[in-house]
């Protein structure tokens, strides 16, 4: 017995001595508390969002008379009996169709190739003669905030244009260039396009900030009732919402209990109905909000196709302020979230208002948005699921306000499959 005794205490030696030096092993070689990605490393700069250009507006015909070109064609219509031909280019140099006359706005296909590619043009409209070079013919024009440079147009995407910064000597694209290790710069080298290393600005192409958003589609409820009284729709309300059963189960309970016959396509309806009416009154409610919001999107299906819904509330309160729902997590959906919260103040706080939200881009992008709108505020973006920055430890409480949130909106949204 003894002998079985000293034989486990020896091999308990030595298995302890086996775990502190896979220990040392670790401690020395894996570091433990490593970040998903460095963020200081260029390599990751597409998910930075650089800051805003210098814009400036050239108005070349401030003080001389301005055209439009459709003016001009109606004119030559009448006067010639026939409409103006566009420009039929043969050359191996076609203007580009982001090109418009200067003088009068026509559109690239009224605009000759004056010079065989050297830069000319000529407007077939108002005869203007103009060079496609010179940035003074733009009506604005995005300066690189760092070394002067005119930003050139690289890509048009469904909501906004990318503008960048192609100057070699610009000291952001130095900075980046230089930071990069050896490893990374010999994958620079080989594709460039897993880096960003240029200055880039996005110009948004759609207002934001015109669409309407109280607006409710016509014909899609009534409050007509034929078959059932107002009393037997608050019947299916109370089971169907406060209750959380499915359309289908109100219909049992509804027959069951109090002996009404009615179908859960119709259940369906009475809910879209009280949520038609209901939607203007919780909308325009003066919710009285702090200075303290916090924003999230979350995904769900409806009909069996994911969708994104973004809620922004306020975390002291923990009133639903803004909310939009989309097919994709695009900024357009996200500012309309921001601007429903946004209006619930009647002065808006400016930099007093904290915006808690996670690192993603679409947030930044939208606070650009609005401070060219004069309404800047503090965006707080709270990264990771860890307190690995000061930023998240102060306000990580904002973030799980929101989480909560939509973990509640998950549970109760399930129950009624959609």
């Amino acid at each position: 017995m003894n002998s079985i005794i000293t034989l486990l205490i020896a091999y308990n030696q030595i298995l302890l001595l086996q775990i502190q030096q896979l220990l040392v092993f670790i401690a020395k070689n894996i570091p433990l508390s490593s970040s998903k990605y460095d963020s200081e490393s260029p390599k990751y700069n597409k998910y930075i969002i650089d800051k805003a250009p210098i814009i400036k507006h050239f108005e070349h015909f401030e003080h001389s008379e301005r055209f439009d070109y459709k003016q001009l064609l109606s004119e030559y219509r009448s006067s010639n009996g026939k409409e103006l031909k566009p420009v039929k280019s043969r050359g191996k140099n076609p203007v580009p169709e982001s090109f418009t006359c200067p003088h009068c706005g026509a559109p690239h296909n009224y605009l000759y190739d004056n010079t065989g590619g050297r830069g000319h043009l000529l407007c077939k409209v108002c005869d203007f003669r103009f060079s496609r070079q010179k940035a003074e013919f733009k009506p604005v024009v995005f300066i690189c905030p760092y070394c002067g440079h005119t930003l050139d147009l690289k890509k048009n995407r469904k909501h906004f244009n990318i503008h960048k910064c192609i100057n070699k000597k610009c000291s952001f694209y130095l900075k980046n260039l230089k930071a990069l290790s050896p490893e990374d710069l010999k994958e620079y080298e080989e594709e460039k396009s897993r880096f960003k290393l240029h200055y880039i600005y996005r110009e948004f192409t759609l207002d934001f900030f015109k669409i309407d958003l109280s607006s409710i589609p016509d014909k899609l409820f009534s409050l007509n009732f034929r078959n059932f009284s107002p009393h037997v729709m608050g019947l299916c309300l109370t089971y169907y919402v406060n209750l959380g059963l499915s359309s289908r189960k109100t219909s049992q309970a509804l027959y069951y209990i109090h002996g009404v016959k009615i179908s859960h396509v119709t259940v369906s309806k009475y809910a879209k109905t009280a949520a038609y009416t209901v939607k203007p009154f919780v909308d325009n409610f003066d919710y009285k909000p702090s200075n303290n919001l916090a924003a999230d999107e979350t995904y769900t299906k409806v009909k069996g196709v994911r969708h994104y819904v973004w809620f922004v509330m306020d975390a002291i309160k923990k009133s639903i302020l803004g909310y939009q729902i989309s097919y994709t997590r695009d900024i357009a959906t996200c500012v309309l979230a921001m601007r429903m919260a946004f209006a619930k103040f009647k002065e808006f706080p400016g930099k007093a208002l904290k915006f808690a939200a996670d690192g993603y881009t679409t947030y930044k992008l939208a606070q650009q948005l609005f401070a060219e709108k004069g309404m800047d505020f503090d965006l707080i973006q709270v990264i990771g699921l860890t307190n690995d920055d000061p930023v998240s430890t102060e306000y990580r409480w904002l973030k799980q306000i929101i989480e909560r949130l939509n973990r509640t909106f998950k549970f109760s949204y399930q129950v009624t499959n959609g």
